[in-house]
């Protein structure tokens, strides 16, 4: 499964860099683990709201590159969430992951 297909890239280019933007792309390790609510892409670099699962998410960067190479159990990878409509901007999931320790969408 491609992570990132061209309609989410034009989205994720009109995005002004603030925190009103919505993340238009989700992804998550389907087999523990890991969720990611991206609001901007340059190159290999994307830029959102990151939850490793440890009960502190936080707005940072991560590597598409490094997302692509983990090597997950039973041969899976990081996926997208094809059903992942942002209904906040990521200042409002932000807000709400940290009330709860974890991404809410």
């Amino acid at each position: 499964m491609k992570l990132i297909t061209q309609e989410i890239e034009k989205k994720l280019s009109k995005n002004k860099g603030d925190g009103s933007d919505k993340p238009y792309l989700k992804l998550f390790n389907p087999t523990g683990r890991g969720t990611w609510l991206i609001t901007s892409i340059e190159g290999d670099l994307m830029f959102g709201l990151c939850d490793l699962g440890m009960g502190f998410p936080e707005l940072g960067y991560v590597s598409l590159m490094e997302l692509k190479s983990l090597d997950l159990p039973f041969g899976l990878s990081i996926e997208r969430d094809m059903h992942f409509e942002p209904e906040m901007s990521i200042e409002e999931y932000s807000d709400l992951a940290r009330a709860e320790g974890r991404i809410v969408t």
